[in-house]
């Protein structure tokens, strides 16, 4: 671990279903499964199922708190978790696979336990939030075909976690689409178009298609980041071109069959708003795609705004 760099520690269930929301984001340099907060050193994986050696699976995350800080790290973490389980989560029972939050140094205690305190006056659960905010311990490395589970055997992995109850669970409580109705009111009749009826805003008679100042745009319902001017190029084709998201685990890309022809759709995570496509076309030297987007899907933050409006942790990207 360098000088810039900092660690965060958090059980979750299962560690196969813990790694994934984590990994690949800004910021991140490694996420580890592994067995923490019990007594045995080296533990297996038996051992630590067997719920005779005081661990619990977990995942180790190693990051960059300027980029990542450690509040959005917690936000993410309960967003995979149901706090209010004691005994597990979902079809996993058992001690070793209780929730806990294993803080670093005082100020990881200091934001844990206030994001903790906001989740259970949100009203968002019923029942008390039961994971605890404990010290860390030493952390031992899980043995290798349990590291990026999720790669490896995705498919399996895509099953247990819908099989598990965890997938259902996090869209029913984390993942609720907004009122269209309400949305009718909020948003212009392109904007309602685009984003709940997949419709497609006309080339060069869009707000951003040659909008060329610096900043972030957003999605226009639920306001998390999606792409950055420094992704932003002209591609030609009269629609705002990025070439990747700030964060691809803010979208969802789906195979769009409609009008004919076989397209990756390109949504966003939390909405569930239509953005426009992704195709291969896009400049060799980025990566190659081109996600085309709608300008009345996104609102665009001026860099100099972004403090202003709450966007300020994503101010690393213009430096």
């Amino acid at each position: 671990m360098s000088l810039s760099t900092e660690l965060a520690t958090f059980a979750g269930g299962c560690f196969w279903c813990m790694v994934e929301p984590f990994d690949e984001r800004p910021g991140i340099i490694s996420v580890v499964s592994g067995y923490t907060g019990g007594d045995v050193e080296n533990p297996t994986y038996e051992q630590v199922c067997s719920d005779t050696t005081g661990h619990v699976e977990a995942v180790q995350i190693e990051f960059n708190p300027e980029i990542m800080p450690y509040g959005k790290l917690v936000e993410i973490f309960w967003q995979q978790i149901d706090p209010t389980d004691a005994g597990g989560q979902f079809n996993d029972r058992g001690e070793s696979y209780q929730t806990a939050i294993f803080y670093h140094n005082e100020k990881q205690l200091e934001v844990a336990e206030q994001s903790k305190q906001r989740l259970e006056e949100s009203g968002k659960f019923s029942k008390p939030i039961v994971t605890p905010v404990i010290p860390a311990k030493a952390f031992y490395r899980a043995e290798e075909n349990h590291q990026d589970y999720y790669k490896k055997q995705s498919f399996h992995y895509r099953l247990y976690k819908k099989g598990s109850g965890r997938e259902d669970f996090i869209k029913k409580n984390w993942q609720q689409k907004p009122d269209k109705s309400k949305l009718k009111e909020k948003l212009t009749p392109i904007q309602y178009s685009v984003t709940q009826e997949n419709g497609t805003e006309r080339p060069y008679d869009n707000e951003y298609w040659d909008n060329e100042q610096e900043g972030i745009y957003v999605d226009i319902i639920s306001g998390d980041v999606l792409f950055s001017s420094h992704d932003k190029f002209d591609a030609g084709c009269g629609w705002p071109s990025f070439t990747k998201p700030v964060d691809p685990h803010q979208v969802n890309e789906n195979t769009d069959t409609s009008h004919g022809m076989i397209r990756t759709e390109v949504r966003s995570k939390n909405a569930d708003s239509h953005l426009g496509h992704v195709f291969d076309d896009g400049p060799k030297d980025k990566g190659g795609l081109r996600y085309c987007m709608n300008s009345a899907a996104m609102q665009f933050i001026r860099k100099e705004e972004m403090k202003e409006k709450g966007y300020e942790e994503y101010l690393y990207l213009f430096k």
